[in-house]
C-alpha cells in the first residue's frame, strides 16, 4: 500500500456547509495520490466539528482537531500541520476560494526536491480574482502584500497567501519560532526559516466563498501589522497587551475630548458659579468622560484586540458592555479617584487625567481578558 504522501490542512470557523463538497472536490483532484484532510475547528457554534466527525464515520481520511478556547487562522494552521505524518503538507481554506486541482501540480513541484515550498497567487500573470467580487479586500490585500515585500525582504506577489505547500521537515523545525499571532502563517514561515527556501509560485482564480463565514473578516493590513508587531517585540510585551494599550491610548483622546466638551457645557449653563464648584464641575465632566472613554475602548477592543473572540449580536455586546463595565470598575475609580485628588492638590487636569489612566489600565486588562473574552 502507498503511504500517506499528503496532508490539507484547512481551519474552519462556521463552515459546516463547505465540508462534504470540499471534501469531493479533493476525491477528485487527488486521484491516485494517498492523502488525508485535517479540519482544525475553533468550536465552530453551526456545528462544523462534528460535521467533519461525521464525514470521518464514512471517509477515514477525513479528520478533525476540535479546539476549545484557541482560536486564530494562523495558529489552526500550525496546529493542523503538526499533527500528521505526511511528508508533504499544505494550508488551503474550506470556503470553496482556493481551489484544489491547482493540489496535485503543487505537490509535483515540492516532490520533485526543486521547491522547497509551492504556493497559489491571487496576483500573479494568470491569476484572477475578478470572481472573487470583493474590490475593497483585494486593494486591501494589495497594501499588505506590499508592506510585507518591503518590510520583510519577501519577493512574492502574493505573500500574503493563504493557499500553500511545503515539506513537513521545515514546518516542523521552526515551529517553536513561528508567531501564530494575527499573520498570514505563509509570510511567517518565509520570515521565520532561516535558509531561504525555494519557492514555486502557481496563478490562482480566487473564487467567492460558497457559504458560512469568514475566519478574516478584519482588513489584511491589520492582521499584518499585529503579526508584524508580534515578531519583533511580542517577547518582551504581550502582543494582546499591546493591542489593548493602543486602544486605551485612543481612549485618552476620547476621555480629553469629552471632558472638555462637558465641562464646556457646564460653564456654558453658570453651573460652576451657581450650585456647583470648579472642582465638583472638574469631577462630574471627567466622570461622563471616563465612561464615554471605557464604552469607546470596549467597542474598539471587540473589533480589534479579541477580534477572535469577538461578541456578536445586540444582546451578546449588552452583556459584554456590562461585564466590561463591571470588571473595570476598579479601574474606573482609580481613573477617577486619583485624577480628583490630584486636581484638588493643585495639579494640571492634564497630569491628573493622564495619572488616573495609568493606574487603571493593568486592573482593566487583566479582568476584561477573562471574564469578557473568556478565558486568557
Amino acid at each position: 500500500m502507498t503511504s500517506l504522501q499528503l496532508a490539507i490542512v484547512l481551519p474552519t470557523y462556521n463552515e459546516r456547509g463547505n465540508l462534504r463538497s470540499m471534501v469531493e472536490r479533493l476525491d477528485r483532484a487527488l486521484a491516485g495520490i494517498r492523502w488525508e484532510a485535517i479540519f482544525v475547528d475553533d468550536n465552530s457554534p453551526d456545528g462544523t466539528a462534528d460535521e467533519a466527525r461525521a464525514i470521518n464515520l464514512e471517509d477515514p481520511r477525513v479528520r478533525v482537531i476540535h479546539r476549545i478556547n484557541r482560536r486564530g487562522l494562523a495558529s489552526a494552521a500550525i496546529e493542523g500541520m503538526l499533527s500528521t505524518a505526511a511528508p508533504i503538507v499544505a494550508v488551503m481554506d474550506a470556503d470553496h476560494q482556493h481551489d484544489p486541482a491547482l493540489l496535485p501540480e503543487m505537490l509535483a513541484a515540492v516532490s520533485s526536491g526543486d521547491y522547497d515550498v509551492a504556493y497559489a497567487s491571487r496576483f500573479c500573470d494568470g491569476a484572477s480574482t475578478e470572481a472573487w467580487g470583493r474590490p475593497d479586500r483585494v486593494k486591501a490585500s494589495g497594501v499588505a502584500n506590499r508592506l510585507a515585500r518591503k518590510l520583510t525582504g519577501v519577493a512574492l506577489s502574493d505573500p500574503m497567501s493563504g493557499f500553500f505547500m511545503l515539506r513537513a521537515e521545515i514546518l516542523r523545525g521552526d515551529a517553536h519560532r513561528l508567531s501564530g499571532v494575527g499573520f498570514k502563517i505563509l509570510l511567517d514561515i518565509l520570515a521565520t526559516v532561516e535558509t531561504p527556501l525555494r519557492v514555486k509560485e502557481f496563478p490562482l482564480n480566487f473564487a467567492a466563498r460558497a457559504e458560512g463565514e469568514s475566519k478574516l473578516d478584519r482588513t489584511v493590513v491589520f492582521e499584518f501589522l499585529v503579526g508584524l508587531y508580534d515578531r519583533w517585540l511580542g517577547r518582551v510585551i504581550p502582543t494582546r497587551f499591546a493591542l489593548f494599550g493602543t486602544v486605551g491610548a485612543l481612549g485618552v483622546f476620547v476621555q480629553f475630548a469629552v471632558l472638555w466638551l462637558v465641562q464646556g457645557l457646564i460653564m456654558g449653563q453658570h453651573f460652576v458659579y451657581g450650585h456647583w464648584s470648579r472642582d465638583a464641575a472638574f469631577n462630574l465632566a471627567n466622570s461622563v468622560a471616563a465612561i464615554a472613554a471605557m464604552t469607546f475602548n470596549f467597542v474598539l477592543n471587540n473589533e480589534l484586540t479579541y477580534a477572535d473572540k469577538r461578541l456578536r449580536g445586540l444582546v451578546p455586546l449588552l452583556r459584554g458592555w456590562a461585564k466590561f463595565a463591571v470588571t473595570c470598575s476598579l479601574g474606573l475609580l482609580t481613573n477617577i479617584g486619583s485624577a480628583a485628588a490630584l486636581k484638588s492638590m493643585g495639579f494640571h487636569d492634564f497630569v491628573a487625567v493622564i495619572v488616573g489612566i495609568v493606574l487603571g489600565s493593568v486592573w482593566n486588562f487583566a479582568l476584561s481578558s477573562k471574564f469578557v473574552w473568556g478565558r486568557y
